[in-house]
């Protein structure tokens, strides 16, 4: 499976307009997600798809809420588009249960064969293809990192939303176990669905030599500031996937560059748009990952990072 950079291609035949839907699953009012809906746009109008010349896009937020998803996901399939882009899981899977017709690009999501969304990676099948977010390794990747930074850590544990993450996140428990058992780190699942939740489990690792990773859905996406104010006045070191959380307190976050899955998810849509079947595209994988140590956290926790870790790290925040 490689990589789909975008490529020139003939003009686009513009005898008939043609019809993106779009389903956000994250928060509509939030940069962060603006930025990837516009790394589509962007690259669809390189490719020569223009909006209100040849193209139009129709865009849904669903806000981190199943229920609300589902009701999105309905109204694009009956404006009929030619195809529609979805992310994370929970909004693609809303969309396929919708239509089993119309070509379906996903993006951000971690395990599309568990949540039924394709055959196989190299095979999808049917109405849909997309791209994957992180891969199964990165729960060891993600303990191991903290480790590194936080040598004292006893206990270790992960934290997801079920609703919104669905099957998605079981595909990292394996390599985060068996990464805790190597570092000799006691680990723990917590499932959380809301505020008081997440707090509930934060403070409670406050109480131990313990760490925190946060595999990040829609959901918890959405609650970031929650999360980054009960880990600071708890002490709790944490790790997450998505850079907003390093920039903004945690102590790191490594994982998959989502905006760059929406840029090339740009390739498929366009491969779609000129005839191709979805379930002819294998499924990518990611080739851009970002990784940000935050020093001024590290301070706040009394710990020294490695110069080996701040190496190897793509943005320091000081």
């Amino acid at each position: 499976m490689g990589a789909s950079p975008l490529r020139a291609r003939a003009q686009p035949q513009t005898d008939r307009m043609r019809k993106v839907g779009v389903l956000m699953g994250w928060i509509e009012n939030d940069p962060e997600f603006q930025r990837r809906l516009v790394a589509l746009v962007q690259g669809l109008a390189q490719l020569g798809w223009t909006e209100g010349r040849n193209l139009q896009i129709d865009v849904r937020w669903a806000n981190g809420d199943l229920d609300r998803a589902r009701t999105m996901a309905q109204e694009l399939v009956d404006l009929r588009p030619d195809v529609i882009v979805a992310g994370p899981a929970f909004a693609a899977t809303s969309v396929q249960r919708a239509t089993r017709t119309i070509p379906i690009v996903f993006a951000v999501v971690s395990d599309p064969v568990s949540n039924g969304l394709v055959e196989s990676l190299a095979r999808p099948g049917a109405n849909v293809t997309g791209f994957l977010n992180n891969e199964a390794a990165i729960g060891g990747k993600w303990l191991g990192l903290l480790k590194q930074c936080v040598p004292r850590l006893e206990r270790v544990a992960i934290m997801f939303n079920p609703d919104t993450w669905a099957t998605g996140v079981s595909i990292y428990l394996g390599s985060f176990e068996t990464a805790a058992r190597s570092l000799g780190v006691a680990p723990s699942i917590h499932r959380v669905r809301s505020d008081s939740e997440i707090e509930a489990v934060i403070i409670a690792l406050g109480h131990e030599q313990a760490g925190l990773v946060v595999s990040t859905d829609a959901f918890l996406l959405g609650r970031r500031k929650v999360i980054i104010a009960a880990a600071t006045s708890n002490l709790v070191p944490t790790i997450a996937d998505v850079p907003l959380f390093g920039r903004e307190g945690c102590l790191m976050s490594y994982g998959a560059d989502s905006v760059d899955l929406f840029r090339r998810a740009v390739a498929h849509v366009d491969r779609i748009l000129h005839g191709a079947k979805p379930g002819d595209l294998p499924v990518e994988v990611p080739t851009k990952f970002n990784f940000i140590i935050n020093v001024k956290t590290a301070k706040s926790l009394d710990l020294t990072v490695p110069p080996s870790l701040l190496a190897t790290a793509d943005e320091v925040i000081e």
